[in-house]
C-alpha cells in the first residue's frame, strides 16, 4: 500500500516517531504497508539529515550549527524542565540511554547551546539576548554620534581603470568626512583609509553601513568582516540598514546623487584627476553649500571633530577569564591540543574562554559572547547573534 494521501511528510513523521518510541522495524513497516528496505531507507536518511530528509527528497544540506531534529530538541528541553538542576552533561547521558543506536547523539556543547537558546541556562554574568533580524538605527543629535559609510558604484576613469569611491559622512552635520578614489573594495585599503580619517577627525560613537563587503561579510561569523571587527575593537557601535532599504541611509544616498552628477560626468582622465574632482566637490559641499535642514548653514559651520581621539587599537583585557587565546591567521584557536574553527574575520584577535560548566566553555570577544566550544566536533557552536542589535562595546 502506498503512503496515505493526507501528507507524505506527516506519514514519514509518524513512521519515524514510532521507531524512536522503540517499536521494531518489521512491525512499523507492516503497519504502514511498506517494505523493510524502504523503511530502513527512510529511517537512515532521517538519522543522517534530520527532519529535512522527510520532505519529498529535498537534498539541501541541513547541517547548520546547533540544528537538531525537532523531537530531539524537544526531548532536551523537556528533560531540563523536568530536571531543572541537571546540566548539559547529564541530559546528554539521558539521550545516550534513550536513543543509543537510533540517532547521532549531539555533543555536550550542542545540548548546552539548545538550553541557552530556550532560556534555560543560568550564568553568573548574564548575556543580553539579541535577535538576528537586523540592527536598530539611531537618531544622531550631535556631530560624531553617527557616521555613515558606503561605496558609490564603481565606474571607469578615462584610462580604463575602475574607480571605487569610498564615502563617509557625519549624519548630524551632513559633513562629508572623506571621499577616496580607491582601486577596489578590498578590506585592507579601506581600513587604511579609515585609520587616516580617525587620526584626522577622531572616533564616532556609531557607524552605519549596508550589508555588503567590506562592511559586512556573508561568510563571516555573525556576518562580521575584518573592517567591522576593527570598528568594534575601537569601541564603535555597528548599525546596518536592512537589505534592499537604502532609504534607511537616505541622507548619504542623496549626497551620492549629487556627487555622481558633479564629479563623474564625464569621469576624470585617471585616478589622480578623479581624486582632485572629489576633493573640490567635498570642499564646496562642506564649506560653501548651505543646507536647509541646517538652517542654511554649511556643514563645516555645524561640525566639530570628535573628542574621542584615535590612539590605535586598545589592548583587550579579560580580568575574569579562565584563559585567553589568539585566533590564528586561518581562523582557529588551539585548546586541549585541538584546533577549533572560529572565523577568519577574527584572525589576530584575542578571545576569552571561560568554563561555565564541566566540559562547557563559552568564548567571548570583548563583551560579546560568541558561542560554545565543541571539542568533539572541533567547532564553535554559535548562539543568538550578539551583533544583531546596535550595541557598543563602550556602552
Amino acid at each position: 500500500m502506498p503512503w496515505m494521501e493526507r501528507s507524505v511528510m506527516d506519514e514519514r513523521l509518524r513512521f519515524v516517531a514510532r521507531l524512536l518510541d522503540g517499536e521494531g522495524m518489521s512491525d512499523v513497516c507492516r503497519a504502514f504497508g511498506i517494505s523493510r528496505k524502504t523503511g530502513y531507507k527512510i529511517f537512515n536518511r532521517y538519522k543522517q539529515e534530520g527532519m529535512e530528509a522527510l520532505t519529498d527528497r529535498s537534498r539541501r544540506p541541513v547541517r547548520y550549527a546547533n540544528q537538531l531534529p525537532d523531537p530531539i530538541e524537544r526531548l532536551i528541553v523537556d528533560t531540563k524542565r523536568d530536571k531543572p538542576y541537571w546540566g548539559a552533561r547529564k541530559i546528554r547521558e539521558t539521550l545516550v540511554r534513550k536513543l543509543a543506536g537510533d540517532v547521532r547523539i549531539p555533543a555536550t556543547s550542542t545540548v548546552h547551546a539548545v538550553l541557552d537558546r530556550h532560556g534555560l541556562v543560568k550564568r553568573a554574568r548574564q548575556r543580553r539576548r539579541f535577535t538576528a533580524t537586523g540592527t536598530e538605527l539611531s537618531q544622531a543629535l550631535q556631530p560624531n554620534d553617527l557616521w555613515c559609510s558606503d561605496f558609490k558604484g564603481e565606474f571607469k576613469t578615462g584610462d580604463g581603470r575602475y574607480c571605487y569611491p569610498l564615502t563617509v559622512t557625519d549624519q548630524a552635520s551632513r559633513l562629508i568626512l572623506t571621499c577616496e578614489a580607491l582601486e577596489s573594495t578590498k578590506e585592507d585599503p579601506v581600513i587604511e583609509a579609515f585609520v587616516r580619517l580617525f587620526r584626522e577627525r577622531g572616533l564616532p560613537r556609531a557607524m552605519r553601513s549596508d550589508n555588503g563587503l567590506p562592511f559586512a561579510s556573508p561568510n563571516g561569523l555573525y556576518n562580521l568582516s575584518k573592517l567591522s571587527v576593527f570598528w568594534i575593537r575601537l569601541g564603535i557601535a555597528i548599525e546596518r540598514i536592512r537589505p534592499g532599504h537604502p532609504q534607511q541611509n537616505g541622507r548619504h544616498e542623496r549626497m551620492h546623487l549629487t556627487l555622481k552628477k558633479e564629479t563623474t560626468r564625464p569621469p576624470g582622465v585617471n585616478s589622480l584627476q578623479q581624486q582632485a574632482r572629489f576633493d573640490e566637490f567635498v570642499r564646496e559641499f562642506n564649506d560653501e553649500r548651505p543646507h536647509e535642514a541646517l538652517g542654511m548653514k554649511t556643514p563645516s559651520e555645524v561640525y566639530a571633530p570628535s573628542s574621542r581621539a584615535y590612539r590605535g587599537l586598545p589592548e583587550i583585557k579579560y580580568p575574569f577569564h579562565d584563559r585567553d587565546v589568539l585566533v590564528t591567521a586561518c581562523g582557529r584557536i588551539c585548546m586541549h591540543r585541538k584546533k577549533i574553527n572560529v572565523s577568519t574575520v577574527m584572525a589576530g584577535q584575542r578571545l576569552d574562554i571561560k568554563e561555565i560548566e564541566e566540559g562547557i566553555w563559552i568564548v567571548s570577544f570583548m563583551r560579546y559572547d560568541l558561542g560554545y566550544i565543541d571539542l568533539e566536533q572541533r567547532t564553535l557552536q554559535t548562539i543568538d547573534n550578539p551583533f544583531g542589535t546596535r550595541l557598543s562595546p563602550m556602552s
